[in-house]
């Protein structure tokens, strides 16, 4: 099994060569976690590509964006996520250790009611709402600074 690293490596890879400019590669990658955070797991791909198409920013980052949800990360995040929400706004009426034991499905949300279903909806509204822009310009930086290096380097190869 390869470590994450190998994987960070390979992501940064893709990020930093991709032939668009370094703001439309944050600005997909900034798209992808947006979805990731708001849309439901399952609809998440079938929102994102069409929309990085018609702006014009980064396909692949607003595919691998979305993968901020996927089957391992959902059993944290989406308790998570509905947990502080119905805290903050309902009172906290559905406690964590339930909401960790449930199974994410459908039925399963829907059961807990239309407050859990709420939670749920803003809980990834207000994840988006912070790690959007963290994603926009961490992306930014990284593509901005790796392009610089690779100038500069080209440079003293010249000389």
């Amino acid at each position: 099994m390869r470590s994450p690293a190998v994987y960070l490596r390979f992501f940064k890879r893709k990020i930093v060569r991709e032939a668009l400019p370094p703001e439309n590669i944050a600005a997909g990658w900034a798209l992808g976690m947006f979805i990731g955070c708001a849309i439901p797991f399952g609809l998440q791909l079938i929102i994102s590509i069409p929309l990085a198409m018609m702006m014009r920013v980064s396909k692949l980052g607003a595919t691998l964006g979305t993968f901020i949800t996927n089957p391992v990360t959902i059993f944290v995040l989406y308790p998570a996520q509905t947990y502080v929400v119905n805290k903050l706004l309902f009172g906290g009426s559905l406690t964590f250790a339930r909401l960790m034991d449930m199974e994410w499905t459908w039925a399963a949300v829907r059961r807990l009611g239309a407050e859990a279903i709420a939670s749920f909806f803003l809980g990834g509204f207000l994840m988006a709402i912070i790690l959007t822009p963290v994603t926009y310009f961490l992306v930014l930086r990284l593509v901005r600074s790796h392009r610089k290096h690779r100038v500069e380097k080209l440079e003293a190869e010249r000389m």
